[in-house]
């Protein structure tokens, strides 16, 4: 288990974005998904009041997990939703940004009544408003805190700096950072070293970038695709998946991925990468 604040959650979370964006896959399979995730020892579910399809749908996914928890036959009490408010996408698959204070918190309101919690477990930022200060922002999470709307506060797609102003404004309640961190993205560097120093949570999203199945399941695939990620896979005869978040985990005790899932077979092979340890010279031929 790791800790996000004082809560303990399995090492691999699930992101469940793609169960509500374009491609979505029907409503069983999405909540069999949800299941599969809880039968396989995940306890955060990332989300956030925009991942839907269509416009006027807003809070699809959390309806979707909301229904999912219901349904599920296994104790739900150590799951942790965390959603995040600060973006929209007006149904033509582009998205906006919404940093007013004013409109985090009818969001968070929001997300309140879909999860149907008296207190949402992680609120996150999705994103930076240019237009807004980043500290009236930060200030709507504070607000939401004090107010026990929310119980632990999070950003999302910040920088270094906005972390330091983060952590100013919301001091020890600041527990996580959500960036974009995978082996083809990893100039989130510094900040996931500067969550290490502070103690806080760092959640890659979309940590799966650059590994390709293909590249493994195919013979004829683009020497460039194949990686180092894919001959560990082979020779540990596991996916190139289980490999890439294996390394994640690797990167400190702080570190809890979130990888999107579409498929039951998908999130409990993701899941299993908590079981597999990679020794110092795979984690050296792999960039670490």
């Amino acid at each position: 288990m790791r800790l996000i604040g004082n809560v303990p959650v399995g090492p691999v979370g699930l992101g469940a974005m793609p169960l509500s964006l374009e491609g979505r896959p029907d409503e069983a399979r999405a909540v069999a998904t949800i299941h599969a995730a809880l039968d396989a020892g995940v306890t955060l579910i990332d989300t956030a009041d925009s991942y839907h399809w269509h416009a006027g749908e807003a809070g699809h996914n959390e309806l979707l997990i909301a229904r999912a928890l219901a349904s599920y036959g296994g104790d739900t009490s150590g799951v942790l939703v965390a959603t995040k408010g600060g973006r929209g996408r007006p149904g033509d698959g582009s998205w906006t940004v919404n940093g007013d204070p004013r409109h985090l918190r009818r969001a968070c309101e929001a997300s309140l009544k879909r999860l149907g919690v008296e207190a949402i477990g992680l609120y996150q930022l999705h994103k930076p408003d240019p237009r807004v200060p980043f500290a009236e922002s930060v200030g709507a999470l504070r607000d939401l805190l004090d107010e026990g709307k929310i119980r632990m506060a999070g950003v999302s797609n910040v920088d270094v700096p906005r972390i330091r102003e983060a952590r100013r404004e919301l001091g020890g309640r600041l527990v996580s950072v959500q960036n974009r961190y995978s082996p083809a993205v990893r100039d989130s560097e510094p900040e996931l070293r500067l969550c290490a120093e502070l103690g806080l949570a760092f959640l890659p999203w979309s940590p799966l970038g650059g590994i390709s199945r293909s590249a493994l399941d195919e013979p004829d695939a683009a020497p460039a695709e194949r990686t180092p990620f894919h001959a560990i896979a082979l020779e540990r005869g596991v996916s190139p998946q289980r490999v890439c978040l294996a390394w994640l985990l690797a990167a400190g005790p702080h570190v809890v991925p979130i990888p999107g899932a579409s498929r039951p077979a998908s999130i409990r092979d993701s899941a299993s990468a908590a079981a597999l340890s990679l020794t110092g010279e795979e984690l050296t031929r792999l960039g670490r």
